[in-house]
C-alpha cells in the first residue's frame, strides 16, 4: 500500500485522543474551512492543521503542499490523519506524504461530510459531522 491505510472517523478521534503526537491535517480548501466547518480538537488540547491539497476555485493541486507540511514541524514518524470532504483528496495527500518520508499517514475514510445520500446531499451518510464528532463553523 502507498500509505498506512484508511481509518474511519471514530477510530481517528480515538487515536487523536490517545496519542499526544498524532495530528489531523485538513486538506480541503479555504472556502470549505470557512463555509462548511472544521473538526474541533480543542477538547483534546489540539488544533487541526490546515493545508490545501487543491486550491479553490481552480482546484489545481497546491504545488507547495509538501513544503507547507514540512513547515508545520510534524515529526515524520507521527501518526498523520488526513481529512477532506469525502476521502479522495486526503487519500492522494497521504500517498504523497508517505512518498516524502512520513511513515504513518492515514486517510480519514468518509471525510468531514461523508458520501452523498440518495438525494445527492452530503452530511447524512458517514463522515465526521454525521458521527457527531466535535466541529465548528465560521
Amino acid at each position: 500500500m502507498d500509505y498506512a491505510g484508511d481509518v474511519d472517523v471514530t477510530e481517528t478521534w480515538r487515536r487523536l485522543s490517545e496519542d499526544p503526537q498524532a495530528v489531523l491535517i485538513d486538506v480541503r480548501t479555504t472556502a470549505e474551512w470557512n463555509f462548511v466547518g472544521l473538526p474541533d480538537l480543542s477538547s483534546l488540547g489540539k488544533q487541526v492543521q490546515r493545508n490545501e491539497w487543491k486550491a479553490f476555485p481552480s482546484m489545481d493541486r497546491n504545488p507547495g503542499f509538501q513544503r507547507d507540511m514540512e513547515q508545520t514541524g510534524v515529526a515524520k514518524d507521527a501518526a498523520v490523519f488526513l481529512i477532506c470532504r469525502s476521502g479522495q483528496r486526503s487519500r492522494d495527500a497521504a500517498i504523497q506524504l508517505t512518498a516524502a518520508g512520513y511513515k504513518n499517514c492515514y486517510n480519514v475514510a468518509g471525510g468531514f461530510e461523508g458520501d452523498k445520500d440518495a438525494a445527492g446531499h452530503r452530511g447524512t451518510v458517514g463522515g465526521w459531522k454525521f458521527a457527531g464528532l466535535p466541529w465548528s463553523q465560521g
